[in-house]
């Protein structure tokens, strides 16, 4: 089993992109969030939807993703957000060391409130 994993997710705006960013870093949950733009489509309470998002891709370790996941429901603005965890195989040595330095899953839930 990979001790390291990725989480992605999706958010509507820049501000809470950046906002769940610094909240998780902050909390030690994260050693690394990147941030893209992407356009999604997606079902939704019957129909077919289609808007601009931005992907966060979170660097952690496998043994924070449980508190992460809840800090990101407790943060998150959508009612359903895509919570994936994807492994993390193997690595080059010095990034998932510095990985393991930057996770430490010892926080302080200082949850911010997000823009609609």
């Amino acid at each position: 089993m990979s001790q390291y994993c990725m989480v992605l997710t999706t958010v509507d705006s820049q501000a809470n992109a950046e906002l769940i960013a610094q909240s998780l870093l902050r909390e030690k949950l994260a050693a690394c969030v990147q941030i893209q733009p992407i356009e999604s489509y997606y079902s939704w309470q019957g129909g077919i939807e289609h808007q601009a998002e931005l992907m966060l891709r979170i660097k952690t370790r496998c043994d924070c993703y449980e508190r992460l996941q809840q800090h990101l429901l407790k943060i998150h603005p959508y009612d359903v957000p895509q919570i994936i965890q994807v492994p993390i195989m193997t690595g080059l040595p010095d990034y998932l060391a510095w990985l393991d330095e930057n996770c430490l899953a010892t926080g302080t839930n200082n949850e911010q409130q997000f823009s609609e």
